[in-house]
């Protein structure tokens, strides 16, 4: 039977999720996870956490037990005991419609800049919405530490030699082949003697199954100390490749997992049993240098994941070059990034020595499947009329509309929804696994226009969508195009070797500036679209 406590906690978290309040956290992974695992055969002592917070709700340390990693599937913490840190909920009330618009109100806090794409969020949501391996066209080019070695590459799972166990743990999470990267990477990896890597990959792609299966690999089970050391950027994404880890080694009850997270408090002095650390750099270099729960020179295998989020976080560059410094010569590094950009590299270069390098051959991004146009107004009204005129002169399977500021974005998706049209809305003010959420609802269809910022320019494929807008055109900090974004953006049309349709709203000199300055990049034509004329607008159409 629940206890009165419990019972009183449970309800007001139940009340604050189903008012759709915003939830802001400090040092947790994610406030719906945490009332996902609100039932009492995961806990022992969650009486206490509520008369704690029936104190002083707001600001109180959640001390929660967790049960063994490669226990309960509902449960995805391996070390023994995690406290949580404090928890910070304020509650914005954020109303939803008949149609589906979320209209949120604005917070002292935030402002109604342009969207900055935060990194680790943006790979975190990639995480969440993608549950199958994209089928990634790009081809691989490896780079070899010994260019005289042959190279090997597998087509199966087989082919690698796996303890069956973890063979049973690959096919049960549904990898029936390598992947791309995978079928390079993973005889890299699993080599005798081990070899090092640097890898260009990005979600979906099944990198995280990779090194997960190379540390499963590694580990013996009889020697209990850490033998294979993760470091990711947040706490969340740390939560994503424990997952990963859960699943493939779910035949291997004897393998124990530990989280090295801001809160995880042992006894200083104690060692740690648990044959694999994943951690945030921070944290793990205090386990590794001052408290002495790891032994650095004990770790055979060492990961850094997310190297481009890694360096976007203050002190965290730093920290993974430490704890590499520590570690034995013979032990394993492989480092993974979504982008190769100079800063990366040279990044890499200090952690990963004598690397072998696997980067994607990106084929030669094209606009030629995307038909551009541009519409002439002179203020939002006029830019909403001609949205509304677009969408009575033709069919539109699903849109997706690009806002500068999340003010304009939630005005738009009002006016939208007021004339009729299934609305979803999308900014960074909403929590990553609302916009997954979001997101998942707009892929299957049940709203057919998206509304979003700059947070959902990039990495998101729904193959449905035949017209992308510019109701605002992307410009930088200083008020420049921005190329790159606005190749992300009507990328998101024209995909699947279809056709798609771009149109970009003009209402000042300014932004007829921005448009000529892209169309010089680009060296592409963007033909003007009147409107008001409806034959001109279904010619474009077909």
């Amino acid at each position: 039977m629940m206890g009165e406590g419990r019972k009183k906690l449970f309800t007001r978290l139940l009340k604050i999720r189903c008012e759709y309040t915003e939830i802001y956290l400090l040092e947790i992974p994610s406030f719906f996870f945490f009332l996902g695992q609100c039932f009492p055969h995961h806990y022992t002592n969650l009486d206490n956490v509520a008369k704690s917070l029936a104190q002083d709700p707001l600001c109180q340390p959640l001390p929660v037990l967790w049960p063994g990693v490669f226990g309960p599937a509902s449960s995805p913490c391996g070390s023994d005991r995690i406290e949580m840190g404090n928890l910070q909920i304020k509650e914005e009330k954020v109303k939803a419609d008949t149609n589906g618009v979320i209209k949120t109100s604005a917070t002292a806090e935030k402002t109604d800049d342009e969207e900055k794409e935060d990194r680790a969020a943006q790979s975190l949501l990639n995480k969440l919405i993608r549950s199958n391996l994209v089928d990634n066209t790009n081809q691989v080019e490896v780079l070899q530490r010994d260019p005289n070695s042959p190279l090997y590459s597998v087509k199966s799972f087989e082919e690698l030699r796996l303890k069956p166990q973890l063979l049973q743990g690959v096919y049960a999470m549904g990898f029936n082949r390598p992947s791309k990267i995978q079928e390079n990477a993973l005889p890299m990896m699993l080599a005798e003697p081990p070899q090092n890597l640097i890898a260009q990959s990005q979600s979906g792609t099944g990198k995280t199954a990779a090194f997960v299966l190379a540390m499963l690999s590694r580990v013996q089970p009889a020697e209990r100390y850490p033998q294979c050391l993760c470091l990711s950027p947040t706490y969340e994404l740390a939560l994503q490749t424990g997952k990963v880890i859960e699943q493939m080694g779910k035949f291997h009850p004897e393998l124990k997992l530990a989280y090295a997270v801001r809160g995880n408090k042992l006894e200083r002095g104690q060692k740690i049993s648990e044959h694999i650390v994943i951690g945030t750099p921070g944290t793990v270099l205090d386990w590794c240098a001052k408290l002495k729960f790891i032994d650095p020179k004990k770790i055979k295998v060492f990961v850094l994941d997310e190297a481009d989020v890694m360096i976007a976080t203050q002190g965290h560059q730093d920290q993974s070059i430490r704890i590499q410094r520590m570690l034995p010569r013979n032990c394993q590094m492989l480092l993974f990034s979504a982008t190769f950009e100079d800063s990366v590299w040279k990044f890499a270069q200090k952690v990963v020595p004598d690397p072998n390098i696997i980067k994607l051959k990106r084929e030669e991004e094209t606009l030629d499947t995307i038909k551009q146009y541009y519409v002439l107004c002179n203020n939002r009204d006029e830019k909403f009329q001609a949205l509304c005129n677009l969408y009575g002169a033709i069919t539109i399977a699903q849109a997706m509309i690009f806002c500068h500021t999340r003010k304009t974005a939630s005005w738009l998706a009002a006016e939208l929804s007021k004339e009729g049209h299934q609305v979803a809305l999308l900014s960074g003010e909403m929590m990553v696994e609302q916009r997954a959420a979001v997101i998942e609802r707009f892929r299957e269809g049940k709203e057919k226009v998206l509304v979003t910022t700059n947070v959902c320019a990039r990495g998101i494929d729904v193959e449905q969508v035949s017209v992308v807008i510019n109701f605002d055109l992307p410009v930088d900090k200083d008020g420049n195009p921005d190329n790159e974004t606005y190749l992300h953006r009507i990328g998101r049309t024209g995909r699947f070797g279809k056709r798609g349709l771009a149109v970009n709203m003009v209402d000042s000199k300014h932004s007829m500036n921005i448009l000529n300055r892209i169309q010089e990049h680009f060296n592409k034509k963007i033909e003007r679209l009147d409107t008001d004329d409806l034959d001109e607008i279904e010619k474009i159409a077909n």
